[in-house]
């Protein structure tokens, strides 16, 4: 699992639980002016998730406004951005007179600590809003800082581009941190930076000026997500992948030398998990024929030997276990 870090203040008398959220987040994120209508009785949950150069943080918590008065901007220490990206409830940002409203599933924005705003959430109902933030150096984006100046606190897109792709990655390491190894957290964050810089290079129209590096990941990204798309697409394959993005079949192949597996390996393992999930379904009563041949795999025989090589048993003996299980 990566090095995380998780507090629940329900563990706490209700007297004791703004305070003691109060602390860390200030530690985890920036100091500010915190005011809410359940100081009284503040049922919050954070989760500190180290990525090497970056640190993000999951927070979920009731409605509140935050100000960031000149005060604690000059006792700010380091040079680091925060991008905020709100998963629920509602967003309203005040910088430099500007006010934006971010939407859940749709907006992320960078912002940076070293300058005064205010920030209200507003949880939906009676639920909390939950929320995830990036500490960022200065010095791990490779952009100009006049010209990034520019989009500070601006809504940017979160489910379109590559601020989509970002969006679906960082969310993916905060709901399940457990699925990655302690070593994978320096290549995690360095794919989140990478994802970042390219997403806020778009805005800035500037994307040729970034290095191969922050390129390559963020086409990498781009092929998977297409990937991820059209798996139960028949005409699907490394072929289709490569002229989708307007690159040679040689270069497809490139971009995944570094990996363990090859784009046609990559295309198969991701259509037998989706295969493994229908299996497993006990909603979803299709013929196991049906499954295959809706992820891909017109030849029973053949799916069913990938099946056993991938899962070590066979489509109905998983599909049996996993009933056996739910009785």
């Amino acid at each position: 699992m990566l090095p995380n870090q998780v507090v629940d203040t329900t563990v706490l008398p209700p007297a004791e639980r703004f305070a003691f959220w109060y602390a860390l987040v200030a530690q985890e994120t920036a100091p500010a002016h915190i005011s809410s209508g359940h100081l009284d009785n503040f049922v919050a949950y954070v989760q500190a998730i180290d990525l090497g150069r970056i640190r993000m943080t999951s927070l979920r918590y009731p409605s509140l406004e935050a100000i960031r008065p000149a005060k604690l901007v000059r006792s700010a220490e380091g040079d680091v951005y925060q991008l905020t990206l709100p998963l629920t409830g509602r967003s309203t940002l005040i910088h430099d007179r500007t006010e934006s409203t971010l939407e859940p599933g749709k907006h992320f924005t960078l912002l940076d600590p070293a300058r005064r705003h205010v920030a209200r959430h507003h949880a939906d109902g009676a639920g909390l809003a939950t929320t995830i933030t990036v500490q960022i150096p200065h010095a791990a984006l490779p952009l100009a800082p006049d010209r990034l100046r520019r989009l500070l606190a601006t809504p940017l897109s979160s489910h379109l581009g590559v601020g989509g792709l970002l969006a679906h990655h960082l969310r993916s390491i905060a709901a399940h941190p457990e699925q990655f190894e302690p070593a994978q957290a320096e290549i995690l964050g360095g794919v989140a930076v990478d994802l970042l810089t390219a997403a806020l290079a778009q805005y800035l129209d500037i994307e040729d000026t970034l290095s191969p590096e922050a390129r390559h990941t963020a086409l990498r990204a781009r092929v998977v997500d297409f990937i991820d798309r059209h798996l139960d697409t028949d005409e699907l394959s490394p072929r289709s992948v490569a002229a989708a993005h307007h690159i040679s079949l040689r270069s497809l192949h490139r971009l995944f030398e570094a990996e363990a597996t090859t784009v046609a390996e990559l295309i198969r393992a991701k259509r037998l998990e989706q295969c493994r999930r229908d299996l497993g379904n006990p909603l979803l009563r299709q013929p196991i024929q049906a499954v295959a041949a809706r992820w891909g795999f017109s030849d029973k025989a053949h799916f069913s030997r990938l099946f056993r090589a991938h899962y070590g048993r066979s489509p109905q003996e998983y599909r049996m276990a996993v009933t056996r299980q739910d009785r």
